[in-house]
């Protein structure tokens, strides 16, 4: 019997329409049969999901995603994903009271990580991504040791994310600054891959790697994942 999967999307829309695209093109590349994959998208207020992660009234993000993962449940999906990095803030809140089993793109981003064989890899996101504790917690189980940006990147990398990526405006300035923090990352901090945890960021840095520093687009790491549990 055929599974469906459930994405809690339009977190932010820019990379839920990617989620989709890649899903598609991801499942019948491995199944090669003319079909194509049962897909649920609930599509929740990115706006709101802030908000209360601003105000630290994380309790609420949790009620807020582990309803948004119900609807998927009710509709008939038989497994559930977040299309995005930053929910995953309560990720193991929400997977105690999720009645789906849901798929960690962190998880899944820790064991592409590991299978490269990486040990000190930068992280990219949004600043709640960057500064929480869901990253490091994933990845110090696997031995792998992780480094954000300085206070000051962090800032940059944040602002352009939530001011021109989530809004689907990609500029080349941008791009060549984001560049710039990689490598000056790489120089001072000695790391070994970079982690693009904003699923916005591989819309604007495409390319697999930089200066011989591999980029893990946890999108594209995420749905393969997903076509996974799709197809078994």
């Amino acid at each position: 019997m055929t599974k469906t999967a459930g994405i809690v999307g339009g977190i932010a829309p820019e990379s839920t329409v990617e989620y989709y695209r890649l899903l598609i093109a991801s499942y019948r590349k491995q199944t090669n049969d003319g079909n194509y994959p049962p897909i649920i998208i609930n599509s929740i207020n990115l706006k709101k999901m802030l908000d209360l992660i601003l105000a630290n009234r994380l309790a609420l993000v949790t009620d807020y995603l582990v309803d948004a993962v119900e609807k998927l449940a009710r509709a008939g999906a038989d497994f559930g994903a977040f299309a995005s990095n930053t929910p995953h803030i309560v990720f193991d809140e929400i997977r105690g009271r999720s009645s789906l089993p849901l798929i960690s793109i962190v998880e899944a981003t820790c064991d592409a990580a590991s299978r490269m064989g990486l040990q000190r890899v930068g992280l990219f996101g949004t600043r709640f991504t960057m500064q929480g504790q869901f990253y490091p917690a994933v990845f110090s189980k696997a031995g792998i040791e992780l480094v954000a940006p300085d206070e000051t990147e962090q800032d940059y990398i944040h602002t352009r994310y939530m001011s021109e990526l989530v809004n689907g405006v990609f500029l080349p300035a941008t791009r060549e600054k984001l560049l710039g923090i990689v490598d000056r990352l790489k120089e001072r901090e000695g790391i070994d891959g970079l982690i693009l945890g904003g699923t916005e960021l591989p819309l604007i840095l495409r390319t697999a790697e930089h200066n011989d520093l591999p980029l893990l687009d946890t999108t594209r790491i995420h749905v393969e994942r997903i076509v996974v549990e799709l197809t078994s």
